[in-house]
């Protein structure tokens, strides 16, 4: 496990905005109703969609930074009407005389020069992620853009959704290198150099994974949790004292390299006379496991979260397989903009959020439960993988989803 330079983490963002910049900005604004697109940030409130659109050292809003994506003769032309930057400059070039004018009449000349039908600003009553436009800033468009141009405003949230949710190819590449780092502490954690039976508690190891994501110079996206339960027990997901003979499970996710991590795993702290995981434990998980594939097989390009909710549980009873599906999409957010595909506490459409179409070249926390019956009693495995949805299909990100960590 290597953790990159600063140096060389810029850099490689810096690739991955050009990227996005010249195939996936244009792919979905093309794709759309609106001819422009605003988005506007104050510092320290910036849009969510800004840290997608920006390069690396660029890590605030500059007073108001504005972004002007315009469609002209089939292609989408880019500007920054905000404070000159260096680095900023490198992707978007100046339109805004600085000095000379003020920010607002710039985007009035700009405006005035390619004549948009319609102007997308990032306002929205049904997705976060799409309502980054602060209310100050709103009204400040409104008031001193020209009313011609505000009568053209409309909310058109698939631009920011999909500009986020789908991943470049360099992005593409990176997972792996972001899994290897999340799996090297799951790993140490699942180990009995950090676990004493009968001493260690769960919460002991949910505050190494914390250290060991901060002393590498990372973040988590949520603060890991680690419970467990036991054979004869009717507790589910309990914590406390780890003891011989329990389950363990995590849920862990880090952010790196501007892309998150999101997966759970589960974990068998060995009895004395125990070699293996014990085999009922194993036939349990392995109904998970066919579930996830359901999953994978029901995943197609264009069809909705709730299509893919609805068809894989359809599936899963078919299959006598007691499951409950919610996952989401996991991209520069751990729970990033996209489809969702159910929730934990409801398995019907969702609607609105479930609606949104699936894109090829996009990432998701493949994240669900079943149920297992045994000796009269019902046990619930839960399981969580990064996978990457591309033309080629579902990949699992990380290799070992259908074992349990065996500690002994």
């Amino acid at each position: 496990m290597k953790i990159r330079s600063i140096k060389e983490q810029y850099a490689i963002k810096d690739v991955c905005l050009q990227e996005r910049l010249d195939v996936i900005v244009p792919q979905v604004m093309l794709n759309s109703q609106s001819d422009a697109w605003i988005v506007a940030s104050k510092e320290y409130h910036e849009d969510l969609v800004f840290d997608s659109l920006t390069p690396a050292s660029y890590l605030t809003a500059r007073r108001i930074t504005m972004l002007v994506f315009i469609k002209d003769k089939g292609e989408v032309k880019r500007f920054s009407l905000s404070l000159p930057d260096e680095d900023l400059n490198r992707y978007y070039p100046q339109y805004w005389n600085f000095g000379q004018e003020e920010q607002m009449e710039a985007l009035n000349r700009l405006l005035e020069e390619y004549q948009p039908k319609t102007i997308a600003i990032n306002i929205s009553k049904d997705h976060t992620y799409a309502d980054g436009l602060s209310y100050g800033l709103y009204q400040t468009l409104k008031e001193q853009l020209k009313p011609e141009f505000v009568e053209r405003f409309v909310v058109d949230e698939m631009i920011p959704i999909k500009t986020m949710e789908i991943r470049t190819k360099t992005e593409l590449s990176l997972y792996p290198e972001l899994m290897d780092i999340a799996f090297s502490i799951i790993e140490e954690t699942f180990s009995l150099k950090q676990i004493v039976p009968g001493k260690t508690t769960t919460q002991d190891l949910e505050y190494f994974m914390m250290d060991k994501v901060t002393q590498l110079g990372l973040e988590y996206w949520f603060s890991p949790t680690i419970d467990k339960w036991c054979e004869g027990s009717c507790i589910d997901r309990a914590t406390g004292i780890i003891e011989k003979g329990d389950l363990l499970h995590c849920d862990f996710g880090i952010k790196y390299l501007n892309l998150c991590s999101d997966t759970q795993r589960l974990a068998y702290i060995a009895k004395d006379e125990d070699e293996d995981v014990p085999q009922w434990m194993k036939d349990g998980f392995k109904i998970n496991d066919r579930f996830q594939d359901i999953v994978c097989e029901t995943m197609a390009e264009g069809k909705s979260g709730n299509d893919v909710l609805i068809e894989s549980l359809e599936k899963a009873k078919a299959e006598n397989i007691d499951a409950c599906l919610y996952s989401h999409p996991c991209n520069i957010y751990g729970h990033g903009p996209g489809p969702t595909i159910g929730l934990w506490n409801n398995q019907n459409r969702i609607p609105i959020k479930g609606d949104i179409p699936m894109s090829y070249d996009t990432v998701y926390a493949l994240e669900l439960n079943t149920k297992y019956q045994y000796q009269g009693m019902t046990y619930t495995f839960y399981s969580e993988e990064t996978v990457s949805f591309t033309k080629e299909g579902v990949k699992f990100l990380y290799p070992g989803r259908k074992n349990i960590y065996f500690v002994k």
